[in-house]
């Protein structure tokens, strides 16, 4: 081809030569400029300190990030951990079974009767901005108001479940039981409520007492001790006594949920203990028995109030204690209407009131054998120290009558006490100028041996002390000097001496076991204590006058019965306007004492009403039918 255009060919070669160097020149311009725009961008625009300036920044922020990261997961891990198992994970408490409580024949006195409660965990409770949604929702599904549910919640615990409905029908507390997805993740808690016997036998609720929610006061005190503010406790009464042992011990369970709040799996259990079951001395259908003759009793008379003890002399077991006017321990157990209670405390007759071991009374001539027996261990007098008896005593202006015009005549101790001869125990108690007498001092004291002045240690609370009169107390408390006739009305059981009827019963059974103090109690388990106090030959001495009393004196109606009696009236003036208080206290049978009976009418009268009443008691318990004759007037008799 060169050879062929010689001269076009080399021309045209040189052109295309020349174009070619001129396009790689081009190109080349283009490239050094694309490279110094590069250059201008990636470092040319920025000066070096700049750059290391914000190189800076940038290491700091992904400090902070990494510092911030460690935090939440090494420093905190753990609280965030525990939220997140909290979220997780659902605590239940699983309350214990309280125990059964018998009588000593295994008579139910108490029983539960289970009781849906329905809660919400602490976990799904609302906070105040979504708590009308959530109240509004939750009131129609469980048929309570907006106003019942909102005091709930103003009434939360911190950390606990909200209880949003108590006493839950059948049907909805099954219905949450097995759909608690549907039911915004409530859940039912099955509870016991407590039944009490006391529907038939209302006397028994001053011992039994009632199981009631928490007040404030006894939730701050408990609430270390794992109680609830809504969960009961016992309230008087053996249920307060030994709460301990009735309520058991709570269980836990720890339950995975997802997020709604339904349970996927049961992570840990621990399982409720039972409360120990309780088995008391007291006998339910005696303590019926008794009930009804008082009721019987008083329908005749004007009384109205009463009280009864009967207890073993030498273990202290109590078989009955009848307080009367009584109550229904079962009004109180889910709390007790205002106008219900109102009725009750507004009753003159106070049947909220344990006077069997609660009340204080003068003792009248029930405090003699006491008295007697002091002035045989001091040996002021023998048995057969005689004073004479023609009416009352003479001191100065003053005149302190027997109960019997003209006197009992000469009078021993055994007669004194049989036949209640005051002057003998003006005499013995206080002296007559002739005859140094015990004085207030050694009379109260040997009555405090006797358990006077203090609680008998009954395993109930709410025991009255009585009260022994001294010279110190009337000077300081009335402002009066101690007189002669202070000693001597405090000497026939008149005056400011005070007993409550179970202090009198203990007082007595000393005499029935050979001189030994022992404890009254009404649970079984209780471990009783007893202290020999006075001489048997004492012992003795007493026991024969009392038995006096059934056979020639003021007690002469319970020689019907079909064992040997021994005891000793009383007639207690307290008012210049009402009528006296009827005492009578004994044992039984003579020769070997197996009950100790004290029987208290208020305002019973000088007619001795507590000695049919006593009749009646003696009778149901040795009589194999126990059954008692028809209610009748004693035998004429003294005090």
């Amino acid at each position: 081809m060169k050879d062929l255009f010689p001269i076009q060919y080399s021309e045209e070669l040189d052109r295309v030569q020349g174009g070619q160097d001129v396009f790689a020149g081009s190109i080349a311009e283009k490239q050094g400029a694309a490279q110094q725009r590069n250059k201008n961008f990636l470092g040319g625009g920025i000066s070096e300190s700049r750059f290391k300036l914000g190189l800076l920044g940038v290491s700091c922020l992904f400090l902070l990030l990494l510092a911030r990261t460690a935090s939440l997961q090494i420093l905190s891990g753990e609280e965030f951990r525990a939220l997140a198992e909290q979220n997780r994970l659902w605590h239940r408490t699983i309350p214990s079974e309280r125990g059964i409580i018998y009588d000593r024949e295994g008579v139910v006195l108490v029983e539960n009767e289970p009781v849906f409660n329905i809660f919400l965990p602490p976990e799904s409770v609302p906070e105040r901005d979504d708590l009308q949604n959530w109240m509004e929702s939750l009131a129609p599904v469980l048929d309570e108001t907006y106003q019942s549910l909102h005091t709930s919640w103003l009434n939360k615990e911190e950390e606990m479940p909200l209880r949003v409905k108590s006493d839950a029908p059948y049907d909805l507390a099954m219905a949450i039981h097995s759909d608690n997805d549907a039911l915004l993740g409530l859940y039912t808690e099955i509870a016991g409520r407590r039944s009490y016997i006391t529907d038939e036998i209302p006397s028994l609720s001053h011992i039994l007492g009632y199981t009631a929610a928490l007040n404030e006061d006894e939730y701050q005190l408990l609430r270390e001790e794992g109680y609830r503010s809504y969960d009961h406790i016992g309230k008087q009464g053996v249920e307060e006594t030994y709460e301990s042992i009735l309520r058991g011990e709570y269980g836990t369970e720890v339950m995975e949920v997802d997020a709604l709040g339904s349970t996927l799996r049961i992570i840990r259990a621990e399982d409720a203990v039972q409360g120990e079951n309780l088995t008391l001395t007291i006998d339910a259908e005696f303590q019926r028995y008794v009930e009804q003759s008082l009721t019987e009793r008083l329908e005749e008379t004007p009384a109205s109030r009463a009280s009864v003890v009967v207890m073993n002399p030498t273990s202290g077991e109590i078989y009955s204690m009848v307080s009367w006017p009584s109550y229904d321990a079962n009004a109180f157990t889910e709390g007790i209407s205002r106008k219900a209670y109102q009725t009750l405390t507004e009753n003159e007759n106070v049947p909220l009131f344990p006077r069997a071991f609660a009340g204080e009374f003068p003792s009248g001539s029930t405090i003699k054998p006491i008295h007697a027996a002091t002035a045989l261990m001091e040996e002021i007098i023998t048995p057969t120290t005689s004073f004479l008896s023609t009416g009352g005593l003479n001191i100065g202006p003053w005149f302190f009558p027997d109960w019997r015009p003209g006197g009992h005549g000469v009078t021993n101790v055994y007669h004194a006490i049989a036949d209640s001869v005051n002057t003998y125990f003006y005499i013995i108690g206080g002296g007559d100028g002739t005859f140094d007498g015990l004085g207030i001092e050694t009379m109260m004291d040997y009555a405090a041996l006797y358990g006077f002045g203090s609680p008998t240690g009954l395993d109930i609370d709410g025991e009255a002390d009585g009260f022994l009169p001294s010279i110190e107390w009337k000077e300081t408390v009335k402002n009066e000097p101690w007189y002669i006739g202070d000693t001597y009305h405090v000497a026939i059981g008149q005056g400011d001496f005070l007993s409550t009827p179970l202090q009198l019963t203990k007082a007595i059974a000393v005499f029935a076991n050979g001189g030994f103090l022992v404890t009254p109690h009404v649970a079984s388990t209780f471990e009783p204590t007893s202290k020999d106090i006075i001489p048997r030959s004492v012992v003795e001495v007493i026991r024969d006058a009392m038995r006096r009393t059934v056979t020639q004196g003021s007690a002469q109606y319970l020689n019907s019965l079909p064992i040997e009696v021994a005891g000793k009236t009383g007639t207690a003036q307290w008012s210049s306007v009402n009528a006296p208080h009827s005492w009578f206290t004994g044992f039984a049978p003579f020769d070997e004492p197996e009950v100790v009976v004290t029987v208290l009418i208020e305002e019973g009268g000088d007619d001795y009403l507590a000695v049919p009443v006593t009749h009646d008691i003696l009778n149901w318990w040795f009589t194999e039918e126990k059954e008692a004759p028809a209610p009748g007037e004693p035998d004429a008799g003294v005090e």
